[in-house]
């Protein structure tokens, strides 16, 4: 029999602020969906449940899964509650909830509060440093306090998901101990196909949501200091967000002229078109579950610059064979001058990039989350070994008898 034959019919419900289709959405809502997508295809019957927008409709069905938008940014938090509560997440012929994910994006959504179903907690990354720059004062440390104190203790007895070894030492900090941190690392979508080559001039790009902790001003400042050596440079910002106003008048205020492009939101084709073409992919954000970006880059063998510290990076780029990690902006400026100069250089990295964006597969993760959620149905906790094999499948642990304790 199929290890996963008993997922087929559980209705499992994934609680996250966001979907792929809301305008701020980015990489983990990529994950999500995916995962969602992998118990679909096992014969489960999924739920995600996040904010309402005007990108789609309150409620539909997609490949399988069904989508509930209620809530904005912050209401969605407590709307969720009421939905699991009330049996709301239970219509639309989906039957009672088996299973909850409750994607803990810096503020879970307090699921154990309201439902004794099995609750898995999914976490990119922890927010200790975002905190502080995407909110002020009183605001950001309440927002501090929940991730680090409260909710390590609500969700002390259950399942944890982390996408790199990084964000699950970062909850071990935190307190979330023994054997049920499982790690489930990203996968990266095969490669759309686009016209061949690296555009005749130097070109480097930043892909993702315009945020203040994606930090793209760093990139600006990298592409203003290396204009001088490479007059015809291209900084391609491919990406929309709240902050992108902020970031257009930087770089004009800083005299940026036609080097710096903001491609703004654009479709796969144009996305894996400024991938293709770029030199290098820069990467300056402060924290990254994963960071998705750096292998669909590497699949068109364009390695990454990015820095050490922002966490998942560490395990997403092999530092001097698929890219360079940095720890400072004006390092992060020497290692992408280092690269556009050295073309023999570059192409090494990008062939290691294309490499490692190969050892990744939404396949290999897919299963994995799924062997997680079965685990957790059981009442069985999973962890990981700090795999190096990124095709190591996960095995559940099974709960140690105490000495002299007898089976039934």
């Amino acid at each position: 029999m199929d290890t996963l034959e008993p997922l087929r019919g559980k209705h499992v419900a994934f609680l996250s602020w966001r979907d792929t289709r809301n305008p701020e959405g980015g990489g983990a809502e990529r994950y999500l969906e995916k995962m969602a997508a992998g118990l679909v295809a096992r014969g489960c019957r999924v739920t995600i449940f996040c904010a309402a927008h005007a990108a789609a409709p309150p409620e539909e069905v997609v490949d399988g899964i069904r989508f509930v938008r209620r809530g904005s940014k912050l209401s969605v938090y407590p709307a969720g509650m009421r939905a699991l509560a009330s049996g709301e997440l239970a219509g639309g012929g989906q039957g009672e909830v088996d299973l909850v994910v409750d994607v803990q994006n810096g503020l879970p959504f307090f699921s154990r509060l309201v439902t004794r179903k099995p609750v898995v907690v999914l976490v990119h990354h922890v927010h200790r440093e975002q905190w502080p720059v995407v909110y002020s004062g009183l605001t950001a440390r309440v927002g501090w306090w929940i991730e680090r104190r409260l909710a390590p203790w609500l969700y002390r007895r259950n399942q944890y998901v982390a996408v790199s070894r990084a964000t699950r030492s970062e909850l071990r900090e935190l307190g979330v101990r023994g054997p049920r941190v499982a790690v489930v690392h990203n996968g990266t979508d095969p490669v759309v196909p686009v016209d061949p080559g690296k555009a005749p001039t130097p070109t480097i790009a930043v892909v993702g949501r315009l945020v203040p902790h994606k930090q793209v001003e760093h990139a600006i400042d990298a592409a203003l200091t290396l204009r001088a050596e490479h007059p015809d440079l291209r900084l391609h910002v491919v990406g929309g967000g709240w902050w992108e106003a902020q970031l257009q008048e930087y770089a004009r205020s800083h005299g940026a002229g036609d080097t710096v492009v903001f491609e703004g939101h654009v479709d796969e084709a144009r996305k894996h078109e400024v991938y293709e073409r770029a030199w290098l992919l820069v990467l300056p954000s402060l924290k990254e579950g994963w960071g998705l970006v750096i292998g669909e880059a590497g699949m068109h063998a364009t390695p990454t610059v990015a820095y050490r510290s922002a966490g998942g990076t560490q395990e997403s780029v092999a530092d001097h064979r698929s890219g360079l990690l940095v720890d400072a902006p004006e390092e992060l400026t020497a290692a992408i001058g280092l690269l556009l100069r050295d073309r023999e250089e570059r192409e090494r990295l990008g062939k290691g990039a294309r490499e490692m964006s190969h050892a990744y597969t939404w396949q290999h993760a897919q299963h994995s989350f799924a062997l997680v959620v079965l685990a957790a149905l059981e009442g069985t906790p999973v962890d990981s070994q700090d795999p190096e094999d990124p095709d190591e499948v996960l095995a559940p642990r099974r709960r140690r008898r105490g000495p002299g304790r007898k089976r039934g």
